[in-house]
């Protein structure tokens, strides 16, 4: 699959839009209607649930900012704990999805961070009834290696974002609901690596990466 970065970075920016689109419309509506409303407890119940869109709002932006930005600055590495932090911040408001966090190392490189976290965005969102959603990662001197795992009464992955994991197809219709598969496939791609996902009919979702760091 070719996409021009052109093309990639509209896709990103639609994917950014349509997620931050609810929680921001929220507090818009939520500011209409504590300017309307004068009763105490309505106004505090309004207060409450700005404030509840304002932290899913941060917590989104945070999380993108790792996954698809320039987080980090100009540095090699990301410290693994704002990758956990940023994960928590998504899945762990709602309290749908549990996080297991087995890793240990202290830092990873940053696209192993990227591959990381948009495979648990990918995860997360596929676990339609909630569930258990594992991340770990452990690294040699020249590879690191990612498996996300994913467990619940119901899991769904959709079709277009398997094909664009594992270019299934020759399809180059990617839309912005497959950006985070996408990346992920070019990353480990372009540093000689290998994307493992199980089969359609597997009980559970996992997710396996492996690719060089140096």
């Amino acid at each position: 699959m070719n996409i021009s970065p052109v093309d990639f970075a509209s896709l990103l920016c639609s994917r950014l839009c349509h997620d931050l689109l609810s929680p921001v419309g929220a507090l818009n509506n939520g500011l209409e209607l504590l300017a309307d409303e004068h009763d105490p407890e309505m106004r505090a119940r309004c207060l409450e649930l700005l404030g509840e869109s304002a932290r899913a709002s941060a917590n989104k932006l945070k999380f993108f900012r790792l996954a698809f930005g320039a987080a980090g600055g100009f540095g090699e590495t990301i410290d693994t704990r704002e990758a956990h932090s940023a994960i928590e911040g998504l899945f762990g408001d709602n309290h749908r999805v549990a996080i297991g966090w087995m890793i240990e190392e202290p830092v990873l490189p940053k696209q192993a961070i990227k591959v990381l976290l948009n495979l648990a965005l990918i995860g997360g969102d596929a676990l339609i009834r909630g569930g258990q959603l594992d991340i770990g990662a452990e690294t040699t001197s020249q590879s690191v290696d990612i498996v996300v795992r994913a467990d619940g009464p119901r899991i769904v992955l959709d079709p277009e974002l398997r094909n664009a994991l594992t270019s299934a197809n020759g399809d180059t219709s990617i839309t912005p609901r497959a950006a985070a598969a996408f990346l992920v496939r070019e990353l480990v791609t372009a540093n000689g690596g290998d994307l493992q996902v199980s089969p359609p009919d597997s009980d559970v979702l996992l997710f396996g990466a492996s690719f060089k760091t140096a």
